[in-house]
């Protein structure tokens, strides 16, 4: 297959619209909920949240001219991004903010790529992000995580049928979202708390609308 093969391919994937069927829609959802519920599967879905927490915090950091210095990942699914620059209080603030709001962020807009019909668009653009991530991980064991993300994605984005291409679209938007709100669960005493639950609650339902108000009923 030649690069422009390749680039072919790429472009009618990113511009191509898809009609999702109830089942592609919702039988994601149903994963993703034991997925959610099974600690031992938590435990694995949640390095994807944590990649986005971190990269969260990243961008934000950037966005406010401060210096990000890396992304590191443990096998406990915690995570630790260093920045520096200024130490006002609202820069650092935000930051701190972005984390536990960024995968349920991220996950409205996923559920509006796949609203608008661009479900193969989104598991390209996911590819993308991870690579992005991948130039600030600083340790070992993050680095392993999101090479292995890029390949699981990539391997789905290009090889896999359009059936599981639209259902892994779809799991990655419930997963992004409602996986927000079961990270915010597991907070403890954090002053943050109550606007943690309202943002991924409100993502939550928004997203839901948007994936499942294509579907239902139509």
């Amino acid at each position: 297959m030649s690069i422009g093969d390749i680039i072919d391919r790429l472009w009618a994937d990113v511009t191509s619209h898809v009609v999702a069927t109830q089942t592609a829609a919702l039988w994601p959802l149903a994963a993703v909920v034991v997925a959610l519920a099974v600690p031992q599967l938590w435990h694995v879905v949640r390095h994807i949240i944590t990649i986005v927490h971190e990269a969260g915090h990243a961008t934000v950091a950037a966005l406010l001219g401060r210096e990000v210095r890396g992304i590191r990942l443990h096998a406990d699914t915690s995570g630790l991004t260093t920045h520096a620059g200024s130490t006002k209080r609202l820069p650092l603030a935000l930051t701190a903010f972005a984390g536990y709001t960024a995968p349920a962020v991220v996950g409205v807009g996923a559920a509006a790529l796949l609203h608008f019909g661009h479900a193969f668009a989104l598991l390209w653009v996911a590819v993308l992000l991870l690579v992005v991530v991948l130039v600030q991980i600083r340790n070992l064991y993050g680095f392993v995580v999101v090479v292995l993300a890029i390949g699981a994605f990539g391997w789905l984005a290009w090889s896999a049928l359009d059936a599981w291409r639209v259902g892994v679209a779809y799991g990655v938007a419930w997963l992004l979202l409602l996986g927000a709100v079961r990270a915010v669960v597991e907070l403890h005493g954090s002053v943050w708390v109550a606007l943690f639950w309202l943002v991924t609650v409100a993502c939550a339902l928004g997203g839901a609308w948007f994936m499942v108000g294509t579907v239902v009923g139509g």
